[in-house]
């Protein structure tokens, strides 16, 4: 049997928590991916992730359990958008002592 295609945005405004924008099956998943396409935005595939993701509700933030892969996924869009967030310096890792 084939699973129903399914996706879950989320919104972040860098200062609290991610929450569920908007979610969909089916066509309607297939309009949210479009959208996100169009914008630029990540689109990331995880079957157990968005198993988690899909027992919210729109305008749910995500449980604490999730902070820490959301975070990373965020991290690596802005890395990708060439951004960083408010007040980082950036990595130790990368500067010579």
């Amino acid at each position: 049997m084939k699973k129903a295609k399914s996706a879950v945005a989320l919104k972040y405004d860098g200062v609290n928590a991610p929450h569920v924008s908007a979610k969909g099956y089916e066509a309607l998943a297939e309009k949210l991916i479009e959208e996100m396409e169009k914008q630029g935005g990540l689109i990331h595939s995880d079957e157990t992730l968005m198993q988690w993701l899909s027992a919210l509700e729109v305008g749910d933030e995500i449980p604490e359990a999730l902070y820490l892969v959301i975070a990373e996924l965020i991290a690596f869009a802005w890395y990708l958008d060439g951004k960083t967030p408010p007040g980082w310096e950036g990595s130790v890792v990368n500067q010579k002592v």
